[in-house]
């Protein structure tokens, strides 16, 4: 047992020290060595946790958004808060998150933009990664429909709507590199006030 967490431990470690590579480098000039030297291991060690860079990198973002999604969760669990609060401070809250993680957003782009040189389709991809914030921004919407405290509205319309907010930051911080997205948050915050009764 004490094995098995042991090499749990190193794996997260590594995909950790990993990120810091593919945002330094960006996600075509990192490679297995340059990994395996942040994480002071040698490549054959490396691969007895991973058997490629994607799959490093693959795991380093999923492990990222689980404590992202976990945020949201205890926002959505917060029965102090009323659904136009829940959904501003979710949104808000991941904006936040990408203004401080931009070079990790910029990666994910790279990223992307590699995939799109291959047969992967990228949008079936993102659409996978994204699928339980979206479900959750539309719960919590339908929730507030339920309650009165929406407007009666499309549910998908108004998570398309919603989840564009986050697409938006992330094309302002990534390609037009801004630093901040003090604008679209305002715009946000305004935006959810209109589903409200």
């Amino acid at each position: 047992m004490a094995i098995a967490v042991e090499h749990d431990k190193r794996r997260k470690e590594i995909l950790e020290k990993a990120l810091v590579v593919f945002m330094e480098d960006g996600f075509a000039d990192t490679t297995f060595q340059k990994i395996a030297d942040q994480c002071g291991i040698t490549r054959t060690i490396l691969y007895l946790y991973f058997k490629n860079k994607r799959e490093i990198f693959i795991y380093s973002i999923k492990q990222f958004l689980i404590s992202v999604e976990e945020d949201i969760k205890t926002i959505k669990g917060d029965n102090s808060l009323n659904i136009v609060e829940k959904i501003t401070r979710i949104l808000l809250g991941i904006m936040n998150l990408m203004e401080k993680n931009h070079q990790l957003l910029s990666v994910l782009l790279d990223y992307l933009m590699h995939l799109t040189k291959s047969s992967v389709d990228p949008e079936t991809r993102l659409r996978r990664r994204t699928v339980r914030f979206r479900r959750i921004l539309a719960n919590l919407v339908m929730d507030g429909v339920k309650t009165g405290e929406l407007k009666e509205v499309d549910i998908k319309t108004a998570d398309d709507y919603l989840y564009s907010f986050v697409e938006s930051a992330i094309f302002q911080l990534t390609v037009l590199k801004r630093k901040n997205i003090d604008e679209l948050k305002d715009m946000t915050v305004f935006a959810v006030k209109q589903f409200s009764v």
